[in-house]
């Protein structure tokens, strides 16, 4: 529209021009070299026009003649510059589709048309490493570090390559030759604050988080807990060393996350080795009530030294008070009322959890109960064994790894702040079910004495008499009752230890009289109840006590026996002999004369009951968590945890 107002306007003057010189007639003369011309002024104004049209076209035609080798080479170049756009555009869709082969292609044609295009590099570097090719890749990247337009983009490839192929050490400097050269990128921050926490360099990463923090690459609230995290750390690594740094430390982190359990177990604990003990019970109260943890009653309960057992279950008990529905608080009264031996208080507050599914450190807690207040080691392996398959408690977990303490990053991946105080979900590891099966067979072991020796013994089959070796539990307190009716001569002769014949010593004859009665008798204790057919009398069962080891040596030279009690049917010889000569009795005269007597058909064999005390499995469950530290010693009492192997060490809860 301005342009047609324009173009009649103009109209409108030339025309006005021309009726305003037709209004006003004139003459022109010229006269040059001899030669005169008239003409009229109108006449004159209107070539004028005409020739200066001319020589206007003219320029224009010799300019573009003069301009054609420069238009003809821009043509070139924009259409160049079309396909290699073109070629950069199906190169990238390449690329994110995967097709390493058309990407390879569409990258030779950018580098063709677009040598030193940017986004070639980028192109070409990409399809290499789609194609594998690392080498071509780095050598790409790297001369991308010669400009100062792709120097970024180099030092992102290489160090992703670094990465790739687990160079931590290149990687680092990448991210910080890229940290330098400009802060305001997010990720060379972000990968140099990652790789120092993987080193454990705190110092390091809290100079990078406070970087990050300033150029806004982390929200504040994570930026916060980072810093109590790093603080956190540092202040474990000093407790021991520089315990004033560390308090300085842990209440800084303590400030920043106040739910951070490690930064006010470790803050409370120091607080209260330096006297501050109001102060240390405050910032125990303060994460409690945020976070109930053991750690945290533990430092509660002895925040000041020297303490009664009664006091300091006093104190746990206001503890307690704050969170009163949390399991952390009814499993710290327990373990607080069990040093105390305040049992009426330990059971009261284990009772609403073992009303429904007792997890494994209130089972433990139960056990150590049973064991320090009553010493029934029947009431201890039962919870023992429901502690076995009872739910797992909280532990701090990260990455599928459950360890028994805080730390501040994962042993997996290295990421800061993984470890968080949950049930675990995963399952129980090879490694973890190897070191609770070892634990539990020492605190079996460690519960009361075992039966004497698990050994091979022969077992009877009733049906055939055939004997078939299996494993049996030899119960050193069997208790045989004999079920079968003898009749009135031998029961006479088995109380009264007399025989028909009477002999003198015979020590060969008694010998082979004992084997045979060991493999008569043939009994194998090891269960409750069991019936065995067996060829001997009580006469023969007392002769397998004295021949069972003879027999045992001789099959085995290597077997080292038990030490057993002497035998009463043997006194030392008079004159010093090394091996003393048997002393004729009742009952040795009656073996004697079973071996001389012909072989004639003997009765049936007739069962006998065997009575053994069950043998329990052996498992072992820690009696409480490695954070128990156990009741107070007490020499008076005669089961305490000690005898039966249930104190372990006092760090880590209450």
């Amino acid at each position: 529209m301005l342009r047609l107002v324009l173009f009649l306007l103009a109209v409108s003057v030339i025309a006005f021009g021309l009726s305003w010189l037709a209004d006003r007639p004139g003459n022109l003369i010229v006269q040059w070299q001899g030669y005169e011309l008239e003409t009229s002024v109108f006449r004159a104004i209107v070539i004028l026009a005409v020739l200066l049209g001319l020589a206007i076209v003219l320029w224009s035609v010799l300019r573009q003649i003069w301009n054609s080798p420069a238009a003809v080479g821009r043509f070139l170049n924009r259409r160049r510059e079309k396909r290699g756009l073109e070629a950069l555009s199906s190169g990238m869709i390449a690329i994110g589709a995967g097709d390493k082969a058309l990407a390879t292609r569409y990258a030779i044609q950018a580098r063709k048309s677009l040598p030193n295009e940017p986004l070639t590099h980028l192109l070409r570097a990409q399809a290499a490493q789609l194609s594998g090719d690392r080498v071509t890749a780095r050598r790409i990247f790297e001369a991308m570090l010669a400009s100062p337009d792709t120097e970024q983009l180099g030092l992102r490839g290489l160090f992703l390559e670094a990465e790739r192929e687990r160079e931590e050490e290149a990687a680092r400097q990448f991210a910080e030759r890229a940290m330098r050269l400009n802060p305001k990128l997010s990720w060379p921050v972000e990968a140099m604050f990652d790789i120092q926490c993987r080193r454990h360099d705190w110092a390091g990463a809290l100079e990078t988080l406070a970087i990050a923090k300033r150029h806004h690459h982390i929200d504040r609230a994570v930026a916060d807990r980072r810093r109590a995290v790093l603080l956190t750390a540092q202040a474990q690594e000093l407790e021991e060393t520089a315990p004033e740094t560390a308090m300085n430390l842990a209440l800084e982190a303590h400030s920043l996350a106040p739910d951070l359990v490690p930064a006010a177990a470790i803050a409370g604990r120091v607080l209260a080795a330096k006297g501050y003990i109001r102060r240390a019970a405050k910032v125990l109260q303060r994460t409690w009530k945020r976070s109930p943890h053991p750690d945290i009653a533990t430092a509660y309960a002895y925040v000041r030294i020297g303490d009664s057992p009664r006091d300091r279950l006093d104190r746990v008990k206001q503890l307690a008070a704050l969170r009163p529905h949390s399991i952390e608080s009814a499993l710290a009264v327990a373990t607080a009322a069990i040093e105390a031996r305040d049992w009426a208080t330990a059971r009261h507050a284990l009772q609403p959890l073992l009303a429904n599914a007792p997890t494994q450190r209130a089972c433990t807690l139960m056990a150590r109960i049973e064991a320090e207040q009553h010493g029934d080691r029947g009431r201890v392996r039962e919870w023992l064994a429901r502690a076995v398959s009872a739910p797992r408690d909280p532990a701090w977990t990260a990455d599928s790894v459950v360890s028994e303490k805080w730390a501040p990053t994962s042993p997996v991946t290295g990421a800061l702040d993984a470890f968080q105080w949950r049930v675990p979900v995963e399952a129980v590891s090879a490694s973890e079910a190897s070191l609770l099966g070892q634990k539990l067979d020492e605190l079996t072991k460690l519960d009361g004495p075992e039966p004497d020796a698990i050994d091979e013994a022969p077992v009877i089959d009733a049906n055939a008499g055939a004997i078939s070796s299996k494993k049996a539990i030899v119960a050193a307190d069997a208790e045989i009752v004999d079920d079968t009716p003898q009749s009135t001569a031998d029961a006479s002769n088995a109380h009264t230890g007399s025989a028909p014949a009477a002999s003198g010593p015979k020590p060969q004859a008694t010998s082979t009289t004992e084997d045979q009665g060991d493999k008569a008798a043939g009994s194998s204790p090891g269960s409750s109840e069991s019936r065995e057919p067996a060829k001997a009398t009580d006469r023969q069962v007392e002769g397998k006590a004295s021949a069972e080891p003879a027999s045992k040596s001789a099959e085995h030279p290597d077997h080292q026996t038990p030490p057993t009690e002497p035998d009463r049917t043997r006194v030392p010889d008079a004159t010093g002999a090394k091996e003393s000569q048997p002393v004729s009795t009742p009952a040795a005269a009656a073996r004697e004369e079973a071996t001389s007597q012909p072989t004639t058909p003997k009765p049936a064999p007739q069962p006998f009951r065997t009575r053994t005390r069950p043998i329990e499995p052996r498992i072992f469950v820690p009696p409480r968590p490695p954070d128990d530290p156990g009741p107070e010693p007490d020499g008076d009492d005669e089961l305490s945890g000690s005898r039966l192997g249930l104190h372990l060490p006092l760090k880590g809860s209450i």
